[in-house]
């Protein structure tokens, strides 16, 4: 009696699982033997079932199956999934995972020295919560990407944990441990460059840092050959044991600043040599970075068949087609200012309108205008300033009276060759109020980094993009886009087919050869990754975290 008072503890399904086993057999009849294995067998159920509640995907998942085990059974199928099992957790960290939440070690120690069916049990749900949580972090983040900055509206594209069980299950475990990391192009040349920066890294780095502040062509000496041996050991040059900075290193230095998104020039200025040494631990941290926000991006649906992307450190706009970029245009960011950071989110690109209205964001109104309007009624005399029924209002009266709280009024622009959004906008309605657009300030495009707008992208090539979306839809992309312009009216032309969008911040990015480029960390997003993902765990191989 002890020992059934003992089987009964626990409480909701744990104690219905048990009290369905034992009422289901014939107590004055059933052998010694079957007794002691149905007892087990509860004793594991039990255990599983304990161990499930904080987890619902978990527990559906084993519901479903009458809580059979997928690990710990003695067949030959449970045996190949722990050792596929074992064998990813084992190459985890060629991937930048924090090894250490696995507990490798400890999970096969267990493996071997499980004892009684209890201890089965708790074994089974403890290695699916490790399959889980590896398989979490490799496809979709090991970070929640809206907590380590508040510019970061993305979430991680988390999957079904009973789905991932159940594929799991009904395939071989190899394949699916195999396929759960992004299968993007861009992930796969990210890790062989994690790869190759790691053996850079063990070796040293790339030599000494150049510590003088400009050399051009023409000079020669010590410093012109630390620059040479370090762009070298980079691979922007091939070895030489020339001590002049002549056309070969010149060329060296142009390939280094085409790659960094530096202003080409030849000269290894002030800009130059600053990036030029940053150490090769950092790059690896930027290069982890973007694997992870890569793992971020890996949706279930994928990027899109067509597709914009934004990368708010390249300060470019490219649309995408089968994998290919078909159009690229540069772009202005969100400046520096907290306030005017562009974030970062996906969303879907509905429509353009032609000669738009801009409505002055409220932020802008209160912070920018209204104090001079305060002083002179007639300031911004550009644009108009409308009651809540879209009346102009008369400046007469003035507006010293108001504060940022109580100035009832909007702000817009009409369409015009001064309109702040120029003659087009593009539109993927968000509440961030966030939208690609014209400018007539073209100057700002010649910048190197180009963090000037309140938060929305402006773009170099607005009509060009704008043919190019609209080509899909009419034979003549460039004739409807200029007849909708010359009328001078704003006009709204819906995209017959939506197009997601992507605003991106990458640091470290590859090329369609696999070369790495680099960009300055702008905001300092990803710094603060980088702080996060130490935190979790990851840290550098071949070098110190």
């Amino acid at each position: 009696m002890g020992k059934m008072r003992n089987l009964r503890r626990g409480s909701g399904l744990a104690a219905l699982i048990l009290a369905g086993a034992l009422s289901a057999l014939p107590m004055g009849q059933v052998a010694a033997q079957d007794l002691s294995k149905a007892l087990a067998m509860t004793a594991y159920r039990q255990a599983v079932a304990e161990n499930l509640s904080d987890n619902e995907g978990l527990a559906a998942f084993y519901r479903t199956r009458d809580f059979a085990p997928i690990w710990t059974g003695s067949d030959d199928t449970a045996a190949l999934r722990r050792a596929a099992l074992i064998e990813a957790l084992g190459t985890a960290s060629v991937h930048g995972l924090p090894t250490q939440r696995y507990d490798l070690d400890g999970l096969i120690r267990k493996m071997r020295n499980v004892d009684g069916e209890r201890a089965r049990g708790e074994l089974e749900v403890e290695i699916s919560r490790t399959f889980l949580q590896y398989a979490r972090d490799l496809q979709s983040g090991i970070l929640e990407p809206s907590q380590t900055d508040e510019g970061i509206k993305r979430h991680a594209p988390r999957r079904d944990p009973k789905i991932l069980l159940e594929v799991l299950a009904a395939s071989d475990p190899y394949q699916v441990l195999q396929h759960l990391a992004p299968s993007s192009d861009e992930y796969a040349r990210l890790l062989r460059a994690k790869l190759k920066l790691e053996k850079t890294v063990a070796r040293g780095g790339w030599g000494p840092t150049v510590r003088t502040a400009k050399l051009e062509k023409g000079q020669s000496g010590g410093d012109v050959v630390v620059l040479r041996d370090r762009l070298i050991a980079m691979g922007y040059m091939k070895p030489t044991l020339s001590p002049d900075y002549d056309d070969e290193l010149r060329s060296a230095v142009i390939r280094f600043q085409e790659s960094h998104g530096l202003a080409v020039d030849g000269v290894a200025g002030s800009g130059t040599l600053s990036q030029l040494n940053i150490s090769a631990e950092d790059r690896l941290k930027s290069v982890q970075v973007a694997m992870e926000r890569e793992r971020w991006l890996n949706l279930p649906e994928g990027l899109g068949k067509r597709h914009i992307t934004v990368n708010l450190t390249d300060f470019h706009a490219k649309i995408v087609d089968d994998g290919k970029v078909t159009f690229e245009t540069r772009s202005v960011v969100g400046s520096q200012e907290s306030d005017r950071r562009t974030p970062e989110f996906s969303d879907e690109m509905n429509h353009m309108v032609i000669n738009p209205t801009w409505y002055v964001p409220r932020s802008i109104v209160v912070k920018e205008y209204l104090p001079l309007l305060r002083q002179n009624p007639g300031a911004a005399g550009h644009l108009e300033i409308t009651d809540r029924q879209g009346r102009v209002v008369n400046r007469a009266s003035g507006f010293a009276q108001y504060s940022a709280s109580s100035f009832p009024f909007a702000m817009r622009q009409p369409p015009g060759p001064r309109n702040a959004l120029g003659t087009v906008k593009f539109m993927f309605p968000n509440k961030y109020n966030i939208y690609l657009h014209d400018t007539p300030s073209k100057s700002l495009f010649d910048r190197t980094q180009r963090t000037f707008s309140h938060g929305c992208v402006r773009l170099s090539d607005p009509h060009d993009f704008a043919y190019t979306l609209l080509a899909r839809q009419t034979s003549d992309p460039v004739g409807f886009f200029q007849s909708k312009l010359n009328t001078g009216r704003e006009t709204r032309v819906n995209l017959d087919t939506p197009v997601p969008v992507h605003l991106i911040y990458r640091t470290a990015f590859t090329t369609v050869k696999g070369e790495m480029e680099y960009r300055a960390d702008v905001y300092g997003r990803d710094a603060r990754i980088w702080d996060a993902l130490s935190a979790a765990g990851v840290v550098l191989a071949g070098g110190p975290s």
